[in-house]
C-alpha cells in the first residue's frame, strides 16, 4: 500500500537498503554455491561417441568379432572404430600405449600375465580361442613331437598365436633349434602353406572365423587332433581342453571326419581404466549379447566369464553383469539416460542444501518485512525523545521537517497485507508525535 507523491527525500532518509538483506543471506547463497561446486566435482564428462578397438587380421576372429560389436554399439549412438593389427601382443601395446586411441581390444588368453597391467581393466572373459594345428595332408602326423625338423609358422611378430605357439611347440621340444620356425601371420602363413612353403601351421582363432571353413574344406590339409590336450591344461593353467565334434562344420559331409581335441585360452575383453563408465557398462551389455549364447564349444550363459586371472575386472562390467542395466538405460535411450544421470548427481547435493534454506526464506522474508517498519519506529522515538527532552524552541521547526520526512517515507512503504496491523500502528503513532509538537509549537 502507498501513497501519492512527496517531496524527495534525503539519502539518510531511507530504510536500509537490501544490501543489508542480501549480506545476511549470503551464507546461504554460499551453501547453494558450494553445493554446485561440489556437484560438478561428482559430475563426469559426458561419454565418448568414440570408441577405438584394436582387433586382428581382417581374417582373424577378432575382427570377426569387432564388426559385431560395432553394430551392437551403432545401435546405441556409438561408434566403434576397428583397427587391425598383428594380434593380442600388439594390442596390448596399443592399450598401454597412453599416446595411442585405442582404448579397447581383445586379447588371447595368457598374454599379460605376469606383467605390468595398471590402467588396465577387464570386462570379462569372452569365448574359447582353440589353436589349431594344420598340416599337409600327405605327412602322417599324430603328435606335437612329430612336428620336429619342419617347418612351422607360428604367428607374426607382436601376436599372441606367435607367444602360444611357439610355448605349446617348447613343451614338446619343437624348438628353433631343431625346426624352422617361421614368423608369419595368418594369411601369408595360408599362403604359405598351400605354396609348399611350411610344412604346418599353427593358428589361434575362434571357431566363428571365417578362414576356418575353408581351410577345414580343403583336401590337402588335415587338423591335427592334440593326444597331448590333457597334458598341456595341467602344464599351462591358461589352457582348456575342447573337442570339436565329427560333422559340427557340415553334418551332410561330416566335416570334421572324426572328434578332434584342442586346448584354447579364453579371450578378454580389455579396456582402458579412463574409458567412461557408461561406455564399459554399455560393451559389457554388448559382450552378454554376443558371447552369452551357445556354440561350438560352450554352452549358453556360461560366457562372459566375470573373472579374469591377468587384468582386475571392471567395476562397471562387474555391476552390469550382477544388476543388469541402470534403471534409467532399461526404458531411455542410452545418451538421454546418460544425460539424466549426469543431471541428478549435479542436482542431489545442491537440493540437498537448497530445500532447508528454500523453507528458512519465509523467515528472512519476515524478518525484511519487520526491519523496514522497525527502522522507522526508530527514527520516530529518537524524535519524541528529543521532544521529551524539551529542546529549545527554535528547534520545532527541525522537529516538523524530521517529522514529516518520516511520514512521507511511511507513506511510501510497500508491505503485505499481513503487516498492514503494525504498519498502521506506526502511522497512528506519528500522528500521536504530530500532536505533541503542535503542543509545542
Amino acid at each position: 500500500m502507498t501513497t501519492d507523491a512527496t517531496p524527495r527525500r534525503r539519502a539518510s532518509d531511507h530504510e536500509p537498503s537490501f544490501a543489508r538483506t542480501l549480506m545476511l543471506a549470503l551464507p546461504m547463497i554460499a551453501l547453494i554455491a558450494g553445493g554446485f561446486w561440489y556437484g560438478l566435482l561428482l559430475l563426469q564428462p559426458p561419454p565418448q561417441k568414440v570408441i577405438v578397438m584394436s582387433t586382428g587380421s581382417k581374417t582373424g576372429g577378432y575382427y570377426a568379432f569387432g564388426l559385431k560389436y560395432q553394430a551392437l554399439l551403432a545401435r546405441e549412438g556409438v561408434t566403434l572404430q576397428l583397427v587391425t593389427s598383428a594380434g593380442s601382443g600388439e594390442n596390448i601395446k596399443r592399450l598401454r600405449d597412453r599416446g595411442s586411441s585405442v582404448s579397447a581390444a581383445l586379447i588371447q588368453g595368457g598374454i599379460g600375465a605376469g606383467e605390468d597391467n595398471s590402467g588396465l581393466v577387464s570386462v570379462g572373459r569372452m569365448f574359447l580361442e582353440p589353436v589349431w594345428i594344420f598340416h599337409s595332408a600327405d605327412r602322417d602326423i599324430r603328435r606335437l613331437a612329430d612336428l620336429k625338423g619342419l617347418r612351422i609358422t607360428v604367428g607374426a611378430e607382436g601376436s599372441g598365436t606367435r607367444v602360444l605357439a611357439t610355448e605349446i611347440l617348447r613343451r614338446a621340444n619343437v624348438t628353433d633349434k631343431n625346426s624352422t620356425l617361421v614368423a608369419i601371420a595368418n594369411d601369408g602363413a595360408i599362403k604359405a602353406q598351400r605354396a609348399g612353403e611350411v610344412d604346418a601351421v599353427i593358428l589361434a582363432l575362434a571357431a566363428e572365423a571365417p578362414v576356418l571353413q575353408e581351410l577345414l574344406r580343403d583336401p590337402q590339409l588335415k587338423l591335427l587332433s592334440l593326444t597331448e590336450a590333457e597334458a598341456l591344461t595341467r602344464l599351462m593353467p591358461y589352457l582348456s581342453k575342447v573337442t570339436l565334434p565329427a560333422g559340427v562344420f557340415d553334418l551332410e559331409k561330416t566335416l570334421p571326419a572324426v572328434d578332434v581335441d584342442l586346448v584354447a585360452p579364453v579371450a578378454s575383453l580389455v579396456v582402458r581404466d579412463d574409458l567412461h563408465p557408461a561406455l564399459v557398462g554399455l560393451i559389457a551389455k554388448a559382450a552378454s549379447e554376443l558371447h552369452g549364447g551357445p556354440s561350438l564349444f560352450q554352452k549358453s550363459g556360461e560366457f562372459p566369464l566375470v573373472t579374469d586371472p591377468v587384468f582386475p575386472m571392471s567395476e562397471d562390467a562387474e555391476r552390469f553383469y550382477k544388476s543388469g542395466q541402470p534403471l534409467l538405460q532399461r526404458y531411455l535411450p542410452f545418451w538421454l539416460a546418460n544425460f539424466v544421470e549426469r543431471m541428478l548427481v549435479l542436482l542431489v547435493p545442491i537440493a540437498t542444501l537448497t530445500i532447508p534454506i528454500v523453507k528458512g526464506i519465509p523467515a528472512l522474508y519476515r524478518w525484511r518485512m519487520r526491519q523496514r517498519i522497525d527502522y522507522w519506529y526508530g527514527r520516530l522515538r529518537d524524535l519524541e525523545a528529543r521532544l521529551v527532552k524539551g529542546e529549545a524552541k527554535e528547534l520545532t521547526m527541525a522537529h516538523w521537517a524530521e517529522l514529516e520526512r518520516i511520514d512521507n517515507a511511511v507513506q511510501r512503504l510497500s508491505v503485505p497485507k499481513a503487516y498492514s496491523e503494525a504498519y498502521y500502528n506506526l502511522r497512528s503513532h506519528i500522528d500521536l508525535v504530530r500532536g505533541k509538537l503542535a503542543v509545542l509549537g
